[in-house]
Protein backbone atom coordinates (compact mmCIF):
# COMPACT_ATOMS: atom_id res chain seq x y z
CA UNK A 1 0.00 0.00 0.00
CA UNK A 2 2.98 2.20 0.91
CA UNK A 3 4.73 1.89 -2.43
CA UNK A 4 1.29 2.82 -4.39
CA UNK A 5 0.84 5.66 -2.56
CA UNK A 6 5.18 6.93 -2.71
CA UNK A 7 5.09 5.92 -6.46
CA UNK A 8 2.60 8.46 -7.54
CA UNK A 9 3.94 11.51 -5.21
CA UNK A 10 8.12 10.69 -6.49
CA UNK A 11 6.58 10.61 -10.44
CA UNK A 12 4.69 13.89 -9.50
CA UNK A 13 7.89 15.28 -8.01
CA UNK A 14 9.89 14.30 -11.15
CA UNK A 15 7.66 15.73 -13.24
CA UNK A 16 7.80 19.18 -11.34
CA UNK A 17 11.47 19.37 -11.22
CA UNK A 18 11.76 18.09 -15.21
CA UNK A 19 9.84 21.33 -15.91
CA UNK A 20 12.09 24.04 -13.42
CA UNK A 21 14.86 24.07 -15.32
CA UNK A 22 13.09 25.13 -18.68
CA UNK A 23 11.72 27.75 -16.85
CA UNK A 24 15.15 28.68 -14.96
CA UNK A 25 17.00 28.53 -18.24
CA UNK A 26 15.48 31.67 -20.03
CA UNK A 27 17.40 34.14 -20.10
CA UNK A 28 16.24 37.14 -18.20
CA UNK A 29 15.16 40.49 -19.36
CA UNK A 30 17.93 42.71 -19.65
CA UNK A 31 19.18 46.35 -20.28
CA UNK A 32 22.32 48.02 -20.55
CA UNK A 33 23.31 51.81 -21.02
CA UNK A 34 26.08 51.29 -23.67
CA UNK A 35 28.53 54.55 -23.89
CA UNK A 36 28.95 55.10 -19.69
CA UNK A 37 32.40 55.64 -18.25
CA UNK A 38 32.34 52.93 -15.98
CA UNK A 39 28.54 52.95 -14.68
CA UNK A 40 28.89 56.63 -14.93
CA UNK A 41 27.45 59.01 -16.80
CA UNK A 42 29.98 61.71 -18.80
CA UNK A 43 29.91 65.28 -19.45
CA UNK A 44 28.48 64.08 -23.00
CA UNK A 45 25.02 63.27 -21.17
CA UNK A 46 25.01 65.42 -18.54
CA UNK A 47 21.91 68.97 -18.88
CA UNK A 48 22.97 71.68 -20.48
CA UNK A 49 20.87 74.32 -18.18
CA UNK A 50 20.39 74.47 -14.67
CA UNK A 51 24.19 75.17 -13.69
CA UNK A 52 24.53 72.26 -15.29
CA UNK A 53 27.48 72.28 -18.68
CA UNK A 54 27.01 69.41 -20.13
CA UNK A 55 26.32 68.24 -24.11
CA UNK A 56 22.76 67.05 -23.47
CA UNK A 57 23.02 63.95 -26.03
CA UNK A 58 21.13 60.90 -24.88
CA UNK A 59 22.91 57.54 -24.25
CA UNK A 60 22.51 54.63 -26.74
CA UNK A 61 20.25 51.70 -24.70
CA UNK A 62 19.83 48.13 -25.37
CA UNK A 63 18.09 45.76 -24.25
CA UNK A 64 17.86 41.97 -24.80
CA UNK A 65 15.38 38.56 -24.09
CA UNK A 66 12.24 40.53 -24.31
CA UNK A 67 10.10 38.29 -22.83
CA UNK A 68 7.29 36.88 -24.75
CA UNK A 69 3.81 38.39 -24.96
CA UNK A 70 5.92 41.79 -25.62
CA UNK A 71 3.76 44.23 -27.77
CA UNK A 72 5.77 47.40 -26.83
CA UNK A 73 8.41 48.59 -24.44
CA UNK A 74 8.63 51.63 -22.49
CA UNK A 75 12.37 52.93 -21.63
CA UNK A 76 12.88 55.81 -18.77
CA UNK A 77 15.49 57.05 -17.18
CA UNK A 78 14.47 57.81 -13.07
CA UNK A 79 16.54 59.85 -10.52
CA UNK A 80 15.29 59.16 -7.55
CA UNK A 81 17.75 60.90 -5.13
CA UNK A 82 16.14 64.27 -6.73
CA UNK A 83 15.30 66.80 -4.06
CA UNK A 84 12.13 66.89 -4.69
CA UNK A 85 10.48 65.40 -1.51
CA UNK A 86 10.87 62.18 -2.49
CA UNK A 87 9.07 62.56 -6.04
CA UNK A 88 12.73 61.80 -7.68
CA UNK A 89 12.68 63.92 -11.07
CA UNK A 90 12.04 61.75 -14.69
CA UNK A 91 14.69 62.27 -17.33
CA UNK A 92 13.75 60.86 -20.35
CA UNK A 93 10.46 58.57 -21.32
CA UNK A 94 9.69 57.02 -24.52
CA UNK A 95 6.98 54.99 -24.80
CA UNK A 96 5.32 53.02 -28.01
CA UNK A 97 8.38 51.14 -29.08
CA UNK A 98 8.00 47.72 -31.09
CA UNK A 99 8.94 44.65 -29.58
CA UNK A 100 11.01 43.72 -32.70
CA UNK A 101 13.54 46.96 -31.47
CA UNK A 102 16.54 45.98 -29.45
CA UNK A 103 18.33 49.61 -28.88
CA UNK A 104 17.53 53.33 -28.74
CA UNK A 105 20.41 54.99 -30.50
CA UNK A 106 23.05 57.71 -29.14
CA UNK A 107 21.98 61.02 -29.98
CA UNK A 108 18.20 59.75 -30.80
CA UNK A 109 15.92 61.81 -28.23
CA UNK A 110 14.32 65.20 -30.76
CA UNK A 111 14.97 62.88 -34.09
CA UNK A 112 11.95 61.45 -35.28
CA UNK A 113 14.09 59.64 -37.82
CA UNK A 114 16.65 58.09 -34.99
CA UNK A 115 13.84 56.75 -32.90
CA UNK A 116 12.09 53.74 -33.36
CA UNK A 117 9.90 53.79 -35.33
CA UNK A 118 6.55 54.33 -33.96
CA UNK A 119 8.16 55.48 -30.63
CA UNK A 120 6.91 58.80 -28.66
CA UNK A 121 8.92 60.99 -26.39
CA UNK A 122 6.86 62.32 -23.54
CA UNK A 123 7.26 64.83 -21.14
CA UNK A 124 10.11 65.03 -18.47
CA UNK A 125 10.53 66.73 -15.20
CA UNK A 126 12.43 69.57 -17.08
CA UNK A 127 9.21 70.21 -18.97
CA UNK A 128 10.16 69.01 -22.43
CA UNK A 129 9.53 66.05 -24.44
CA UNK A 130 12.96 64.90 -25.26
CA UNK A 131 15.75 63.50 -23.40
CA UNK A 132 16.62 65.59 -20.29
CA UNK A 133 20.38 64.80 -18.76
CA UNK A 134 21.80 64.43 -14.83
CA UNK A 135 22.63 67.87 -13.33
CA UNK A 136 21.89 66.78 -9.70
CA UNK A 137 23.17 69.68 -6.91
CA UNK A 138 26.67 70.42 -6.84
CA UNK A 139 29.07 68.41 -4.65
CA UNK A 140 25.96 65.39 -5.03
CA UNK A 141 26.38 61.94 -6.64
CA UNK A 142 22.83 60.39 -7.49
CA UNK A 143 21.57 57.39 -8.72
CA UNK A 144 20.17 57.22 -12.43
CA UNK A 145 17.71 53.70 -13.01
CA UNK A 146 17.30 53.05 -16.80
CA UNK A 147 14.49 50.99 -16.95
CA UNK A 148 12.74 48.89 -19.83
CA UNK A 149 9.03 48.03 -19.52
CA UNK A 150 7.47 45.30 -21.53
CA UNK A 151 3.40 45.59 -22.49
CA UNK A 152 1.27 43.35 -23.08
CA UNK A 153 -0.56 46.06 -25.59
CA UNK A 154 0.83 47.50 -28.87
CA UNK A 155 0.52 51.20 -27.38
CA UNK A 156 -0.55 53.09 -25.05
CA UNK A 157 -2.55 56.01 -25.72
CA UNK A 158 -0.51 59.27 -25.06
CA UNK A 159 0.51 62.29 -26.21
CA UNK A 160 4.27 63.42 -26.50
CA UNK A 161 2.78 66.50 -24.09
CA UNK A 162 1.70 63.35 -21.93
CA UNK A 163 3.02 63.70 -17.75
CA UNK A 164 5.18 61.17 -16.50
CA UNK A 165 2.18 60.65 -14.15
CA UNK A 166 -0.32 59.62 -16.63
CA UNK A 167 1.97 57.31 -18.48
CA UNK A 168 2.96 55.21 -15.47
CA UNK A 169 -1.01 55.39 -14.86
CA UNK A 170 -1.56 54.05 -18.64
CA UNK A 171 0.96 51.60 -18.26
CA UNK A 172 -0.73 50.06 -15.06
CA UNK A 173 -1.77 46.63 -15.16
CA UNK A 174 -0.32 46.10 -18.45
CA UNK A 175 3.73 45.73 -17.75
CA UNK A 176 5.01 41.97 -18.24
CA UNK A 177 8.42 42.54 -17.16
CA UNK A 178 11.19 44.75 -16.26
CA UNK A 179 14.66 45.32 -16.80
CA UNK A 180 16.76 47.81 -14.78
CA UNK A 181 20.19 49.31 -14.71
CA UNK A 182 21.48 51.71 -12.62
CA UNK A 183 23.98 54.58 -13.84
CA UNK A 184 25.17 57.42 -10.91
CA UNK A 185 26.55 60.90 -11.77
CA UNK A 186 28.46 62.61 -9.32
CA UNK A 187 28.29 66.44 -9.97
CA UNK A 188 31.65 68.47 -8.30
CA UNK A 189 31.45 71.47 -6.35
CA UNK A 190 32.56 74.60 -8.64
CA UNK A 191 32.91 78.10 -7.71
CA UNK A 192 31.36 80.40 -10.11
Amino acid sequence: MRSRILFPAILCTSAALAVIPATASAAPFTIRVDDLSHGHFTNEHVYGGFGCHGRNVSPRISWTHVPRGTKSIVVTIFDPDAPTGGLGWTHWEIVNIPPSESSIEKGASGNPKFLPEGAVETLTDFGESRYGGPCPPQGASHRYVVTASALDVAKIDVAPAASPALVAYQMHGKVIAQARYVARYHRALTHD
